[in-house]
């Protein structure tokens, strides 16, 4: 089995603003083996591209406090690395895909030379190692006259190639673990396609771990072997992609599920949205943040956060459903019949 080279446990995230605290993160945990992809979904705000951050530590630290938990990598705490040894750890180590190219990219430097700088800086290459380097990179992610185009600036390039610019820069330095924070979403279906298509084919070759973070519930059942449901900073269910898809067992997955359409389900069939907006995680009160929204709550969600149920070696979820002293409600929801 391959060995796991990245474990998350308990972290909890703060962002400390001038009249409120928002719990970001409530005590997610997930582990990454070698070669995995693990999908996180959920809808916005509920802590998907923050937990991705904290990974590299890249979260302002003037307003972000980590309150506890633990991010190990090669079994060594990130958490307590210092600001050298992180430096000497992002990009060579752990990188980053994020969602606007235009943003990642220096819009008054030249390609190659961004595509270099990780390489001179974590690798003992000179300049001319590193800029056939780059060359080779831009091939692999599918760079037309990569010999040429690595003297082109970041506006010469269309929107997808842009993004293929930024997966060879994250991919430069072959890094063990590859955090893809919503990489395809402003892209048209065809490049999505593509983009996806290189990093699956990528991953193969090198075997990274890769996160991926996302609201696209057809690219996870694509591209990830394992899901994680988040929902106002917790994860509420964890497991395999097929199962996750396939047998639900929190009320917020079936529900997320419900509202997505599916080439293979009854074209009549109408898509069912989630009632409701997620709550202000500044404001959570006691009990389940999703029970305002449940179509299953009972009185206890109100009042005591749920506890977490291993459904089987892989298969977790956080709801009070699955606690052996709410048989009956589990029976009710069972009763619906999977998706």
């Amino acid at each position: 089995m391959n060995e796991t080279i990245l474990s998350v446990e308990n972290l909890r995230i703060s962002f400390h603003l001038q009249d409120r605290v928002i719990q970001a993160v409530r005590g997610v945990s997930f582990s990454l083996k070698k070669g995995e992809t693990l999908a996180i979904v959920g809808e916005s705000g509920s802590g998907k591209s923050v937990t991705a951050k904290s990974l590299m530590r890249l979260l302002p630290p003037q307003t972000t406090q980590i309150t506890d938990g633990s991010i190990h990598y090669l079994n060594k705490d990130i958490l307590k690395y210092s600001p050298r040894e992180i430096e000497a750890l992002r990009g060579k180590e752990i990188s980053m895909v994020f969602q606007d190219p235009m943003t990642s990219l220096n819009p008054t430097m030249k390609i190659g030379k961004q595509i270099m700088e990780g390489l001179v800086q974590h690798q003992t290459l000179t300049k001319a190692e590193a800029r056939q380097k780059a060359i080779e990179m831009l091939k692999l992610v599918g760079i037309p006259n990569a010999e040429e185009r690595i003297e082109a600036y970041p506006h010469q390039f269309s929107g997808g190639m842009r993004q293929r610019v930024v997966i060879a820069i994250a991919l430069a330095c072959r890094p063990n673990v590859l955090i893809a924070d919503e990489p395809t979403t402003a892209l048209d279906v065809t490049i999505q396609a593509q983009i996806l298509d290189l990093m699956k084919s990528v991953q193969e070759q090198t075997q990274m771990g890769l996160i991926l973070i996302t609201h696209d519930l057809g690219v996870v059942a694509n591209m990830a072997q394992r899901v994680a449901v988040m929902y106002t900073g917790e994860i509420v269910e964890i497991g395999p992609t097929e199962e996750i898809f396939s047998n639900p067992q929190h009320p917020y997955t079936k529900g997320l599920l419900k509202s997505m359409p599916r080439l293979d389900a009854n074209r009549q069939e109408p898509l069912v949205p989630i009632p409701g907006s997620p709550p202000d995680v500044s404001r959570l009160g006691a009990g389940c943040a999703f029970a305002p929204r449940c179509p299953y709550v009972m009185k206890v969600c109100h009042h005591h956060s749920p506890p977490e149920t291993r459904l089987d070696d892989q298969h977790l979820t956080s709801c009070w459903l699955h606690d052996q002293r709410s048989q009956k409600a589990k029976e009710i929801f069972q009763a619906q019949g999977s998706l």
